[in-house]
């Protein structure tokens, strides 16, 4: 099984973790994933400020280069999911656009390859049965609340998922031996950079799915967005000071849960890395 891979800017910095669990995690499971060579950032949300031409032409390099190999492209971060796909969509649904962005990235690119959240890959390509064949370390007694956000499920022709209950990281929590928790909050917005411009507004956000979190009972959060993720470990320390909350909710990319389930070390998963330790959590469940 062999897949392009887009890792994308915050998987070099930032959420470097959710890169270390999943390459970790892909070679356990001898999925290949062929990283892109040269690739570029997919634009975010900022080209199509620029132009719409540029907004798809960029991710659309990326997917001509996988193309010209004969795979489709797995996907870590949510927003370059969302952009990788909509470039697909729209250069796949006009001819005029797809010469006008053949020509611009200077080579031929007819869409005829897929995009794929990493999430469809484990879970739909590779497979429920086969993930929970793997555990060596099951999740028992941890209740996990899946936080999709918005850029998987949204807008409805480039969804992953159903967009108002998804349950593709449900179904991979429950296989790894874990307790999937229902919730009010898993395809609310996580406020994205209001944190950072409007910390009023972000932080109220952020405090919202934290508290809704803690009302489920879970005992953890899994994510797979590096903007979600971001918001909602780093920021718990900035919102318990203004808000006088205690928040201490340990919040990993599933991809982490999946790799402390089939037995691959933390340091290798990059776990030590969040700001809100969850070794102590992961210590009570006898998977450290």
């Amino acid at each position: 099984m062999k897949f392009a891979y887009y890792p994308g800017c915050s998987l070099n910095a930032t959420s470097i973790e959710y890169n270390l669990s999943t390459k970790a995690l892909a070679r356990k499971l001898e999925i290949e994933l062929w990283e892109i060579p040269q690739w570029n950032c997919c634009g975010a949300f900022y080209a199509q400020k620029k132009s719409r031409l540029l907004a798809v032409a960029l991710p659309a390099r990326n997917l001509a280069l996988a193309e010209r190999n004969g795979l489709n492209v797995a996907v870590n971060c949510a927003a370059c999911y969302n952009k990788l796909k909509a470039a697909r969509e729209a250069v796949k649904t006009s001819v005029e656009l797809q010469k006008k962005v053949s020509e611009v990235i200077e080579m031929e690119y007819i869409a005829s390859n897929d995009v794929l959240s990493i999430i469809e890959v484990f879970e739909r390509e590779y497979g429920l049965d086969k993930i929970a064949s793997r555990v060596e370390k099951p999740l028992a007694g941890l209740k996990v609340v899946s936080y999709y956000g918005c850029l998987l499920v949204r807008p409805a022709e480039l969804a992953m998922d159903d967009q108002e209950d998804p349950q593709s990281l449900d179904r991979i929590v429950a296989a790894l031996g874990g307790i999937p928790v229902d919730w009010s909050q898993k395809v609310e917005c996580c406020g994205a950079f209001h944190s950072t411009y409007n910390a009023a507004t972000g932080f109220q956000i952020i405090s919202n799915i934290l508290a809704a979190a803690v009302e489920a009972g879970a005992d953890c959060v899994a994510c797979a967005c590096p903007v979600c993720m971001l918001n909602l470990d780093m920021r718990q320390g900035n919102i318990n000071k203004v808000k006088k909350t205690n928040f201490q909710m340990p919040v990993f990319y599933f991809t982490e849960l999946m790799g402390l389930a089939m037995g691959i070390s933390p340091k290798e998963l990059g776990i030590k890395k969040h700001f809100i330790d969850p070794q102590p959590l992961l210590k009570a469940r006898n998977l450290l």
